[in-house]
């Protein structure tokens, strides 16, 4: 097995660290077990740093690991949607959660089959939910790779095309797993009219090189995103 990068190490022991700070300040009631308001953001935010890595955590500050703005404007675009809302998402965690809670149907699929157990298990009894576990299959010659560390000689063809087992459109379509690229392509045709497509993660190179072949509009927003020290990026793409 390949050794971690010094990278991804120095993100777990962050990750290690600050949860464990998190437990200390809660137990001597320097932080509350209640999240500030949503409406409080750098308050919340702060709150959040403690939470990172723990997908169950931030489900239950109900919201998604987007960026803040991201989050705001597509709660603004619930709110707008006069109808029942179908959602596909690549990628389960917090943002599953999110999703079920204003959606009318969710479709997750899930490369990891731990994780996506783990989140099955908050999802049970919600039966307008439906969160589908595709491993990628070891292959020399991958027909649909990805430029994840530690994900080489895998093929995450099944996973993108998991999409066109499910009849039917989407009103909106998360792209926030693994093999993005091919994801996004693969959603651009199951999109209904005035639907949107939330990527995330949106300042690396071969995002930004796959949302510029879509041809889709691009709103991006740039900011503080729930658990993590640094700006991120998600963008909302809309077909033209």
């Amino acid at each position: 097995m390949a050794r971690p990068s010094p990278l991804h190490t120095a993100k777990r022991a962050y990750a290690t660290t600050a949860q464990a700070v998190g437990r200390g300040l809660t137990r001597i009631g320097v932080l509350s077990d209640e999240p500030p308001p949503l409406d409080r953001r750098l308050r919340h935010w702060a709150y959040s740093l403690t939470k990172v890595h723990d997908s169950l955590a931030i489900a239950r500050l109900d919201v998604p690991w987007w960026t803040y703005d991201a989050i705001a404007a597509v709660t603004q675009w619930f709110e707008e949607r006069t109808g029942p809302v179908r959602v596909f998402e690549y990628g389960s965690g917090a943002s599953t959660l999110w999703l079920a809670r204003r959606a009318s149907y969710v479709h997750s699929v899930e490369h990891h089959r731990g994780f996506g157990e783990m989140v099955a298990g908050e999802l049970a009894g919600l039966d307008h939910v439906e969160l589908q576990i595709v491993e990628p299959e070891v292959s020399a010659q991958p027909r649909v790779p990805s430029a994840k560390e530690g994900h080489q000689g895998l093929d995450f063809a099944r996973y993108v095309a998991a999409i066109d087992s499910v009849p039917g459109s989407f009103d909106l379509v998360v792209v926030d797993g693994r093999a993005r690229e091919a994801c996004l392509a693969a959603a651009q045709d199951r999109l209904a009219p005035g639907g949107i497509i939330v990527f995330d993660n949106t300042r690396r190179r071969r995002y930004r090189e796959a949302i510029g072949r879509s041809g889709m509009a691009e709103e991006r927003y740039t900011g503080l995103t729930p658990t993590l020290p640094y700006p991120d990026q998600t963008s909302i793409l809309r077909a033209v």
